[in-house]
Parts: structure tokens; sequence; C-alpha cells
């Protein structure tokens, strides 16, 4: 099974752009789908972005526009370009994986990493 390391967090103020990588290691990194999922202070998680194998992409509503998902099969890496970022955006950012495919990314994902801190300042 594939093992995820996020990175790239941090503080931006309201308009910033950031981008998150998410480095997989362990298996077949083409094989899966890959996702990113949200997690705001006192709410649910909540489904980002997703690119299926051959880079299909899904957004939430509240990103589309805003957010980039991009996936690099030789560096085993997925990427989350966040620009126009508002207060809203602040989270714990969940890079996450599924074999099944992107709608089993976007439901309920068997891999998930340990997530990586976004602050956006007003």
């Amino acid at each position: 099974q594939v093992q995820l390391v996020e990175s790239g967090g941090g503080l931006v103020q309201a308009g910033g752009s950031l981008r998150l990588s998410c480095a997989a290691s362990g298996s077949i990194f083409s094989s899966y789908a890959m996702g990113w999922s949200r997690q705001a202070p006192g709410k649910e998680r909540e489904f980002v972005a997703a690119i299926t194998r051959s880079g299909g992409r899904y957004y939430a509503d509240s990103v589309k526009g805003r957010f980039t998902i991009s996936r690099d099969n030789v560096k085993n890496t997925v990427y989350l370009q966040m620009n126009s970022l508002k207060p809203e955006d602040t989270a714990v950012y969940y890079c996450n994986a599924d074999h099944r495919g992107v709608v089993a990314v976007m439901d309920s994902a068997e891999v998930w990493g340990q997530g990586t801190l976004v602050t956006v300042s007003s």
C-alpha cells in the first residue's frame, strides 16, 4: 500500500498562493487515483480535489477556478496549487489515495497522509 507525506502548508495572507505537495512511496503510484481533502476547525472533513490515474480532474465548487491539482508519475508526487486564498480556506489539508479510482478518493479513500496546516489571514 502507498504511504503519503504532505508538505507546503503555512501561513499566507488572503489573496496569496501556496502549493502543497504529497510524496508517495511504497507502491506503484501511477495505479492510484489521488486527491486532497481538508478539515477546518470545528468542521467535518470535506473533499477538495481529485485526479484520476490518467489525469482527469475534479474539484469542489468552493475551490473551482482557484485550485489546481496535478500529478507527476515520475516523481511520485501529487500537487495542489492554491491561488486567491481566502480565510475560509484555513484548514488541515490531507492527501489521499485509492487504487479503486477517483470516485473512491472523493468518497472514502483507503490511504491518508498526516496532513499539513494551511492558515489564511485576513
